[in-house]
């Protein structure tokens, strides 16, 4: 195991990394920018080093200051967390370059997954199922126009270099295309530096469902099951849970398998997710891969009771998988939900300011993830979240009325601040989603958006669950 990793993130990934290195008896570093310098990871880290302004790109996307950062402090490791530099395939050669363990896959296999062009054409060889439409790259307006021809509006085209709910655009009828092509490209190159865009059929009403994998560097891997995220604002998600709710176990489980298989014939190596998306005839299609830790890692944990950066920091130090899929068993129900600091009533504007008040809820089974408490500024540089809640329960309806009961407790004021809480409890309260039988377009139907139909999933009762893949018993709690 490493002596010293440098964390090369901020917020409550920052301090969920520091807090699984200390469990492990790894010494912590942490770098930081000028507005986060009196922040939950700098204070708890064994050392700490200012790498430049509140600017992330003169800091956390400073690729040679957080270097200069490791090696300062003597760390053999760098993890990037999530967002930033987690995904940038130049940055951890850069690493390699500087005798640095990127705790990620190898470079040259993010480099080929992050590119969601490439990586389709990677699963599809690899034998996963793909939306129809194009694999490689569209060079011109014309080519987007005939792809969506073949396969048929709605239609959406994508940055091919794109992530985090960026980068893509919804194509309802073809007056609309060339526009959206025109606009995709551009806001791709400055959001990217990278205008290549791909098309495909876009599913209307589809369940987003993600699969956790762990792949070691000797050719082993596992799945960890599945979890949902359908629930989204512009893509990004704000409740996710796992298992997958309402889907019969035979597709889950050929889900969790395909998604492993990829992962495994394109050579990925650590902590990854598949994503997919589920369609009302209850087909898959392959959406994409992350190569990083998940914001909603934490269901996942909840229901193996396994500790996912453990298992990072195990892969990244040379360690064999320390799990055999026959070993992995799912228990119970976990959910959790995003807290953002944002107001859905504008658009989920972000709403920055000072906490007067900051209490989390506690009791049975319910964990927050936060780096915030009473007297924290939230700056208006980074992203909004604030806090993840997530519980557990033998469940789902306990589950739901236990985030529910949570959330009632969360106490957070400060002046213009808002959170997504509100309308977090009102996804809570939706029929559809109380039953398991929601898809993508629950945020926009409680909005009000046109077109947002109720979703019409299909009513037949799932199969039931086997033992092996979710057994109503007490958790593991291996989680921390």
């Amino acid at each position: 195991m490493f002596e010293t990793v440098l964390i090369a993130n901020r917020g409550e990934i920052a301090l969920r990394v520091l807090r699984a290195c200390r469990e492990l008896g790894v010494r912590t570093a942490v770098v930081y920018s000028a507005a986060d310098a009196d922040s939950a990871a700098v204070r708890h880290a064994d050392q700490a080093i200012r790498i430049g302004p509140a600017s992330s790109r003169r800091s956390y996307l400073n690729a040679a200051a957080i270097v200069e950062a490791a090696r300062q402090v003597g760390a053999q490791a760098v993890h990037p967390g999530y967002g930033f530099l987690s995904e940038d395939a130049d940055f951890a050669e850069i690493c390699a370059d500087n005798g640095l363990t990127f705790i990620g896959p190898p470079p040259a296999v993010m480099a080929a997954l992050a590119d969601k062009s490439s990586a389709r054409a990677l699963m599809s060889r690899a034998g996963l199922p793909l939306s129809p439409g194009s694999v490689a790259p569209v060079p011109t307006a014309a080519a987007a126009a005939e792809i969506a021809e073949a396969v048929g509006y709605p239609v959406i085209v994508k940055a091919a270099a794109g992530g985090g709910g960026r980068g893509m655009t919804v194509v309802r009828t073809p007056g609309e295309l060339r526009r959206a092509y025109t606009r995709t490209r551009a806001a791709a190159q400055a959001a990217f530096g990278d205008d290549r865009v791909y098309v495909e059929r876009y599913l209307t009403e589809a369940r987003h469902v993600e699969v956790q994998v762990l792949c070691d560097s000797h050719g082993n891997g596992v799945h960890l099951g599945t979890r949902d995220c359908s629930v989204q604002r512009r893509h990004q998600k704000l409740v996710e849970e796992a298992p997958a709710p309402a889907l019969p176990a035979a597709v889950l489980d050929t889900i969790a398998e395909t998604a492993l298989r990829g992962a495994l014939e394109v050579g990925f190596v650590g902590a990854g997710t598949l994503e997919f998306l589920v369609d009302a005839e209850e087909q898959f299609h392959f959406l994409e891969i992350n190569c990083r830790i998940q914001v909603e890692h934490p269901v996942t944990e909840m229901v193996t009771g396994i500790d996912l950066v453990h298992e990072q920091l195990h892969i990244a130090a040379g360690v064999p998988l320390r799990w055999r899929q026959e070993e992995i068993r799912l228990r119970g129900v976990a959910v959790e939900c995003r807290v953002n600091t944002e107001d859905p009533g504008r658009g989920f504007a972000p709403t920055p300011g000072r906490l007067d008040r900051f209490t989390p809820p506690g009791g049975p089974f319910t964990r927050v993830d936060t780096h915030a408490s009473a007297g924290y500024v939230i700056g208006p540089w980074y992203d909004s979240l604030l806090a993840k809640v997530i519980v557990w329960a033998p469940d789902r309806e306990l589950a739901l009325n236990r985030l529910e009961r949570a959330l009632d407790e969360f106490d957070i004021a400060g002046p213009g601040v808002h959170t997504t809480i509100p309308f977090v409890r009102r996804v809570l309260d939706d029929a559809a989603f109380r039953k398991g039988r929601y898809t993508t377009r629950l945020v926009d139907r409680l909005l009000g958006v046109p077109g947002a139909a109720p979703a019409q999933r299909p009513t037949a009762t799932p199969a039931p669950r086997p033992a092996s893949a979710a057994t109503p018993d007490v958790p593991n709690r291996r989680t921390r």
